[in-house]
């Protein structure tokens, strides 16, 4: 419809047609892979795909950049979100204050430890993370991690580290590379993160429900999670995280 036969992509990964199916599968440059970031694309989006330096290493891709004389064959890998930069905007605000203050309103909320017991404030709800522990309010030697963020509340939530850990994560709106899958798994929750072994089920809605192995740092809601096969090679396919529970195992 759109007149091309096929789109190309810079992203270190790599289509493999097996068995009747076309295969996501990580890059060969496993330290640079960026499957994480297109598992969504389904079997009709895949046989049309083209992963030029899939095949490569970071360091071949800088070489055949300077034998063309491009100007990014020097330039440094990006260590966050590309497209966010440290450049100062009308306010003076750089990074992802910047970025993410042009396109919503930043609200200040109260800190609380997990009995409820005020502590402090931050500057913005919206940029507190879980797992966080710098710039919430702590102090007294005591470790605390951000552990509950309620946004509309505007009240962010600090305690233990055990609090940060959850025996499952919910996932929905999956889009599987080819057919459903249920059984053992590897499951990735970051772009830079490690796969962790779970075992993945379906519940009654037809959701994802990814059972870890063993407990695991929960993860924040609308981050994606990839499903990766048993052996960590291929995307099976992956979808946003919307609910995961404080481990019973750990109290």
């Amino acid at each position: 419809m759109l007149g091309f036969d096929a789109v190309a992509t810079g992203h270190h990964a790599r289509v493999v047609y097996e068995d009747d199916v076309y295969r996501l599968v990580r890059g060969h440059d496993m330290a640079k892979d960026q499957s994480y970031v297109v598992h969504m694309l389904d079997q009709q989006q895949l046989s049309r795909t083209l992963f030029p330096v899939g095949e490569m290493t970071k360091t071949v891709v800088r070489e055949h950049a300077a034998r063309l004389n491009m100007r990014t064959a020097s330039k440094p890998d990006s260590q966050d979100v590309c497209f966010i930069t440290t450049a100062k905007d009308n306010d003076g605000r750089s990074g992802r204050v910047s970025f993410i203050g042009r396109r919503i309103p930043l609200n200040e909320a109260v800190v609380v430890d997990e009995t409820g017991v005020e502590l402090g404030s931050v500057e913005s709800v919206e940029l507190v993370t879980l797992g966080q522990r710098r710039g919430v309010a702590g102090g007294g030697g005591t470790k605390r991690f951000v552990v509950d963020i309620d946004v509309p509340g505007r009240r962010v939530v600090v305690g233990p580290e055990n609090l940060l850990l959850t025996d499952f994560e919910l996932v929905s709106g999956v889009v599987w590379s080819d057919q459903p899958h249920t059984g053992m798994a590897r499951v990735q929750c970051s772009a830079h993160g490690e796969s962790r072994s779970a075992v993945l089920s379906l519940d009654e809605s037809g959701r994802t429900v990814v059972a870890w192995t063993e407990p695991q740092r929960r993860i924040s809601p609308g981050q994606s999670a990839v499903f990766y096969d048993a052996e960590d090679r291929y995307v099976l396919g992956g979808g946003l995280v919307v609910r995961s529970a404080v481990s019973m195992t750990t109290h």
